[in-house]
C-alpha cells in the first residue's frame, strides 16, 4: 500500500482558502476542512444570524461532499464550533434538514471566536470507499455500520459509533447517565468517569476492546479541572493487562471551551481503531492490524499520551504545544514563537516514524487569540507544506497557559501490519 497518495481537491461551488484545501483524501476517508458560513459567490460572511450561517456551513460542506461524487449520507463524523452553546436549538433545525434519516457522529462544543466573527463552523469527516491507490482496485462498495446500545445515552441528531472501513468513529460523550438521560450528580471526577463509562458501553456493544481507542480528545469548560480528569483517566487507560505491560496510551489532545451541552464540565470524543474492517473488505486485509504507538527523543512526552499512535493508514499525533523537549517548559517568546516549536515537535514526531510533513492530511489549530492568526501564517506554511484540510478555532485556555496548540493527522501509506 505504500503508493496510497494523499489527494487535495476544491470545487468553485465552496468557499476556497489558498492554505488549506477544502478535503485531502488519504485511503478510506475524506478529511473536510471546517466550513465558516462564507457565501463563495462573495468570499463573505452570508448574510443573517445563527440560521442563516448554520445553513451556509452545511451548504458549503455538500457542495464539497457532492464535487467529489459523495453523498451527505457518506458522511461519517460531524463537529460543531458554535460560540453560544444557546445556538444549538438552530444549528440542529438546519441539521435535521441535511440528515433527514442517517445521522452520523457528532461532537458539539462552544468556543470563544472563531475566524471572520462567525457564529458557527462545521467540519464533516467522509467516507472515501474507492480509496487512493492509484490503478489499483478498491472495495468500492464498503459497508457503513452504524451502531448504537441503551447502555449509553442516544440522541435523535447523533449516532454513537460509525464505523467504516478500519476506524470506528463514537459520538463525543457528555456525563449523562444512560438511565436517566440526565448529567450525572457530583463534580467534573463523577463527570469524567460517566463520560469514559459512555465510551466503554458503545465499544463493548460492537465487541472492541478499551485499548483500541488510538486518539482522545477532552474538552473541558475549566482547564483547572484537568488534574482532577487525569486522575480519572488513569483509572481507565491502559484498561488491559497487555496494554499495560506495554504502557499503551492513545494520543491525546486537551482543550479548555466556553460552553457544553447541557452545561457540562467536560465531554469526551473517542477515535477506535477497527481491526476487523467493514466488508466486503478483503480478510487478509481486515483481521489482526495491530497499533503502533511511538515517542521520538525529540519532542515532549506526556505520561497520559503517546505522541503518535498508527493504525492502518492513518497517524494520529497528539496535540502539541510550543514546549521546549529539552527543558519540559513552554519556549520563550509570544504566540509566534510557539507555533513555532509546536510545528517542530510535529515534524520530530512524524519523522521519527518514517514519515515527512508532506503526508499531512489534516491540523487543528487551537489559538487563545485568533489575531495571532496572521502571524501563525508564516510559521505554518514553513512546516505544512501542500495544503491539508484545516481547522481553526479560538479557544478560552490551553495546558500550560500556551498560545497556541496544534494537533495533526497524517497518512500511513504502509499501514500497521496484522499479528504475526
Amino acid at each position: 500500500m505504500a503508493d496510497n497518495v494523499v489527494l487535495a481537491r476544491n470545487t468553485d461551488e465552496a468557499p476556497k482558502s489558498p492554505r488549506h484545501a477544502q478535503t485531502v483524501a488519504f485511503s478510506h476517508y475524506n478529511n473536510l476542512s471546517a466550513q465558516l458560513p462564507i457565501d463563495p459567490a462573495t468570499g463573505e460572511l452570508v448574510k443573517g444570524g445563527i440560521e442563516e450561517q448554520a445553513l451556509q456551513c452545511f451548504e458549503n460542506i455538500e457542495a464539497i461532499v457532492t464535487s467529489i461524487g459523495h453523498v451527505m449520507n457518506d458522511i461519517v463524523r460531524v463537529t460543531v464550533f458554535v460560540r453560544d452553546i444557546q445556538d444549538m436549538d438552530a444549528v440542529d433545525e438546519a441539521y435535521r434538514s441535511f440528515f433527514p434519516t442517517y445521522v452520523p457522529a457528532r461532537t458539539v462544543v462552544a468556543v470563544d471566536a472563531l475566524p471572520l466573527g462567525a457564529l458557527v463552523q462545521i467540519e464533516a469527516l467522509v467516507s472515501n470507499g474507492e480509496g487512493t491507490i492509484p490503478d489499483a482496485p478498491q472495495a468500492g462498495d464498503i459497508l457503513k455500520y452504524v451502531n448504537d446500545t441503551p447502555e449509553a445515552p442516544m440522541s435523535a441528531l447523533s449516532s454513537q459509533s460509525v464505523a467504516f472501513s478500519h476506524y470506528n468513529n463514537v459520538s463525543a460523550q457528555l456525563p449523562i447517565d444512560p438511565k436517566s438521560s440526565q448529567i450525572v450528580v457530583g463534580g467534573v471526577q463523577e463527570q469524567a468517569v460517566q463520560c469514559l463509562k459512555n465510551i466503554k458501553a458503545i465499544l463493548e456493544s460492537i465487541d472492541v476492546p478499551f485499548d483500541d481507542i488510538v486518539k482522545v480528545t477532552v474538552f473541558l469548560k475549566n482547564l483547572s479541572d484537568l488534574e482532577a480528569v487525569n486522575e480519572v483517566y488513569t483509572r481507565f487507560f491502559p484498561d488491559s493487562g497487555i496494554a499495560r505491560a506495554v504502557g499503551y496510551l492513545p494520543a491525546r489532545t486537551v482543550v479548555g471551551v466556553a460552553g457544553l451541552p447541557m452545561h457540562a464540565l467536560v465531554q469526551m470524543e473517542a477515535v477506535v481503531s477497527h481491526g476487523d474492517g467493514t466488508p466486503p473488505q478483503l480478510v487478509e486485509d481486515r483481521h489482526g492490524l495491530i497499533i503502533e504507538a511511538a515517542d521520538a527523543a525529540d519532542a515532549p512526552k506526556d505520561a497520559l499520551s503517546s505522541q503518535s499512535v498508527a493504525f492502518s493508514h492513518y497517524n494520529n499525533i497528539s496535540a502539541q504545544l510550543g514546549i521546549d523537549p529539552a527543558t519540559g517548559e513552554l519556549v520563550s517568546g509570544g504566540a509566534v514563537e510557539q507555533a513555532e516549536q509546536a510545528c517542530k515537535n510535529i515534524k520530530a514526531i512524524i519523522e521519527s516514524v518514517g514519515h515527512t510533513m508532506e503526508d499531512a492530511v489534516k491540523a487543528n489549530i487551537y489559538l487563545r487569540d485568533l489575531e495571532d492568526m496572521d502571524a501563525f501564517e508564516d510559521v505554518y506554511a514553513k512546516y505544512f507544506v501542500g495544503t491539508p484540510a484545516r481547522r481553526v478555532v479560538g479557544v478560552s485556555s490551553l495546558p500550560k497557559d500556551a498560545l497556541v496548540q496544534i494537533d495533526a493527522i497524517f497518512g500511513n501509506a504502509e499501514g500497521t501490519p496484522p499479528i504475526a
